[in-house]
């Protein structure tokens, strides 16, 4: 069962995705709904954990990154991985994912001495088999 009410939910969330700055009296406004109201459903979203965080993106332009996939012992506990992942400077997203590898961890760093660095630190971590990693050159975004 899912955890987002209706159409009006998903809005809300997509409006948030793209700003999350948006005031509550915007929201509303943009979907037909008063300022409590959005305030009720925002913090539904919340306690229900679909909501997890509000977060800011800084502009990234000038620093490097990179995708790792990675490749996970079959005897080895992948949330032991993830959260060591997690802990290393410069990994900022982890996917645990379907196919040929087992996680996807978006790296970002100043240079590519650091990625390299954090990809080295990625490589000792106990159950990691095999690493794949790939420089991203550009980043596109939909508007």
């Amino acid at each position: 069962m899912s955890k987002i009410s209706d159409e009006q939910d998903h809005k809300i969330i997509e409006i948030l995705r793209a700003d999350s700055r948006r005031a509550f009296v915007e929201i509303g406004k943009e979907i037909g709904l008063s300022e409590s109201a959005i305030r009720r459903r925002i913090k539904n979203l919340m306690d229900k954990g679909v909501i997890d965080r509000f977060t800011i993106q800084v502009k990234s332009e000038d620093k490097t990154s990179a995708i790792t996939l990675l490749s996970i012992n079959s005897s080895s506990d992948i949330s032991f991985v993830t959260s060591r992942l997690l802990q290393l400077k410069g990994v900022r997203i982890v996917y645990e994912i379907t196919g040929q590898y087992d996680i996807a961890a978006i790296i970002s760093a100043e240079s590519i001495i650091d990625i390299n660095n954090c990809i080295d630190e990625i490589r000792k971590i106990s159950g990691v088999s095999d690493s794949n990693t790939v420089i991203i050159l550009n980043t596109l975004r939909q508007t």
